[in-house]
């Protein structure tokens, strides 16, 4: 019987296409000592072929198709169930790994038994910092964060305390919660911690979800670790670029979810209804926002513009010759 290997990659597709190449020519250009396996898991993608590239390109990848959308949870837990490796990497196929990246993460983990899961120093394209490891939501970040007053305050201490502001740049250091795009854990942690169908909690479709599971990590005394040594480039959110309004919707009903599962006792019961009142008012200013931007026909235009030419039909957006 085949060994298992030192890490299983999970990347969770859907409609990324060429981001999901680059993610995995990464894989290939920057090859760890470590032994590894990857798992694509593909949500349907109707937009582009994404699971044909994967075949036709990446005959060594394991590929796994979702006959439906069933959301980030879901789709992570069927690649769980394929794993075979000590450690797993949940990562987005819209990152580029760097060299020495999946070392330095599995390492820090085989010498901390108690740590559960770390993250790596995410950035930009362009080499800029990503806040991707940061504290619990709490009342005042929720006041603060993506809100007037937080436009009026911008250094108020809760929502630099939730970005994770002033992490340092040249140690591992523990952490509340680590992001989704790039979360690598102990197979030992995950189970300890697995729900009926694995360790993502499926109640959450999209959003909110890494949070929840580093949540459930710390109750069972599981340490995160922000771990600077590894970057992993991020484009964030290419697979929901083209479904942001419900994208909007999910990820204040996923805040509100998280607030119910975790945060109903003592206090925070007698806080709920201001919670789910802010929560509401948050995610109608940020669909208004949106929806100005689509009038002025950017977003829009690449929605149907990468819809036609799934269909063939690309040439009907291609820009008229001047006479």
């Amino acid at each position: 019987m085949k060994s298992a290997p030192d890490l299983s990659i999970v990347i969770l597709n859907w409609n990324a296409r060429d981001y999901l190449r680059a993610c995995l020519v990464s894989l290939e250009e920057n090859p760890p000592r470590i032994e590894i396996e990857t798992i694509v898991v593909d949500n349907d993608s109707r937009l582009d072929d994404s699971a044909q590239m994967v075949e036709r390109e990446f005959p060594g990848v394991t590929l796994i198709r979702n006959p439906h959308n069933s959301g980030f949870s879901s789709g992570n837990n069927l690649g769980w169930k394929h794993a075979r490796g000590r450690h797993v990497l949940f990562l987005n196929p819209d990152t580029v790994v760097e060299a020495g990246a999946l070392d330095a993460l599995v390492q820090v983990l085989d010498e901390n038994p108690r740590v559960g899961a770390v993250g790596p120093r995410m950035t930009y394209p362009n080499g800029e910092l990503q806040f991707s490891a940061r504290a619990f939501p709490s009342f005042g970040a929720g006041l603060f964060r993506n809100s007037f007053l937080g436009r009026a305050f911008p250094n108020n201490p809760w929502s630099r305390a939730y970005l994770g502001e002033g992490l340092s740049l040249d140690k591992n250091q523990s952490v509340d919660w680590l992001s989704g795009s790039a979360l690598c854990a102990s197979r030992v942690a995950l189970q300890d911690v697995c729900l009926q169908n694995g360790p993502w909690d499926e109640d959450y479709f999209m959003y909110c979800e890494d949070i929840d599971l580093c949540f459930r990590f710390g109750k069972r005394g599981w340490k995160r670790l922000y771990v600077p040594g590894a970057t992993i480039q991020h484009h964030i959110g290419k697979s929901s670029d083209f479904a942001r309004a419900k994208s909007i919707r999910r990820h204040h009903a996923a805040m509100w979810l998280f607030y119910r599962k975790h945060y109903m006792k003592g206090v925070g019961f007698l806080l709920a209804p201001f919670a789910a009142v802010g929560i509401g008012v948050r995610a109608t200013l940020a669909v208004a926002k949106l929806s100005r931007s689509y009038a002025k026909g950017g977003v829009l235009r690449l929605f149907l513009r990468r819809k036609a030419r799934a269909k063939g039909l690309g040439w009907l957006f291609k820009p008229r010759e001047k006479s």
